[in-house]
């Protein structure tokens, strides 16, 4: 099963690279705000539902652009497919994008794969028997000490989601280590978790197809994975926490408190210092003279280059 899901994403790979050499020509649609489908998408996710029901016409699947329209959807062996996870970066050109596919038995997780077809890294896990990055055992981070560590992110964009939270969610993050990441990409920065290249990853308002494969990989890497509060039963709740046990842990710390799943002390508190963060971004969009000074300065500079 594992040989068969490495064929598939190697196929939606190839046709991935092929559009790469001409993005501009790329037809593009919009399901919402900041949300992105290419033909690429829907070729990519056609070529790994027809490897995958040809070898196994039984099994069912859930892919991100046809859902669950495909194969049997009462089957035990579901797939679970992101055909192109990191849409806005491939039609900008931005080579930080993959092909996720996970195989679900029962309800877990026990096959996966994520291919990053611009530099050809191919990571693959089986339940129990460990993950790897082209052959390569993965480990998660040895790092203990949350200031030393790099945590990878992804931002809101989409309309309704909380921003003033996530800004203080990061804050809240950003003075405890090394450094923020945003690659944009959530398959492959739970990839990169795996392999030790980042020590942590959190985000909200992923799908399943966005973590499920990224999720095997890092467990078998030696690493934890679940929502904010440190639960492992993640996949359909929309937040997703991963790391290193000791960062894993730490973060939990830090992020328990934005979960949906807080105590209520915690979510008022929350509300609290998310209500004066809005207050303070308000007062500071409208103070008249930062508006002054602005207006000063473009008042300085030449409205047209000279050359």
């Amino acid at each position: 099963m594992l040989n068969v899901a490495i064929k598939a994403a190697r196929a939606a790979g190839a046709i991935i690279n092929r559009a790469a050499l001409d993005v501009e020509a790329v037809r593009i649609s919009q399901k919402q705000v900041n949300d992105f489908v290419t033909e690429i998408d829907h070729a990519s996710e056609k070529v790994i539902i027809d490897t995958l029901l040809t070898a196994y016409p039984d099994h069912g699947i859930l892919a991100e652009e046809s859902g669950s329209q495909h194969g049997n959807p009462a089957a035990d062996h579901i797939w679970i497919i992101d055909p192109l996870d990191g849409t806005t970066n491939f039609i900008h050109g931005f080579p930080v994008y993959c092909v996720s596919i996970a195989l679900q038995v029962r309800g877990k997780i026990e096959q996966a794969v994520i291919y990053d077809p611009t530099r050809n890294d191919l990571f693959t896990a089986t339940k129990g028997r460990g993950a790897f990055m082209n052959d390569r055992r993965l480990r998660v981070s040895k790092r203990i000490r949350l200031q030393e560590c790099i945590i990878s992110t992804g931002f809101p964009f989409r309309k309704g989601d909380n921003f003033n939270q996530y800004l203080r969610m990061m804050g809240d993050v950003m003075q405890r280590t090394a450094g923020l990441r945003r690659p944009g990409s959530a398959a492959l920065d739970l990839a990169y978790v795996a392999a030790g290249f980042t020590d942590g990853f959190f985000e909200t308002g992923l799908s399943p197809w966005d973590v499920a494969a990224g999720s095997l990989l890092v467990t078998e890497a030696g690493g934890l994975i679940g929502n904010f509060t440190g639960e492992s039963e993640f996949l359909e709740q929309k937040e997703c926490l991963a790391g290193a046990p000791r960062i894993y842990g730490q973060l939990v710390s830090i992020l328990g408190k934005f979960s949906k799943f807080a105590s209520a002390g915690d979510k008022a508190a929350v509300r609290s210092a998310v209500d004066t963060l809005s207050r303070e971004r308000t007062s500071d969009s409208h103070d008249p003279e930062a508006e002054a000074q602005d207006a000063a300065a473009e008042g300085d500079e030449p409205k047209d280059a000279p050359f």
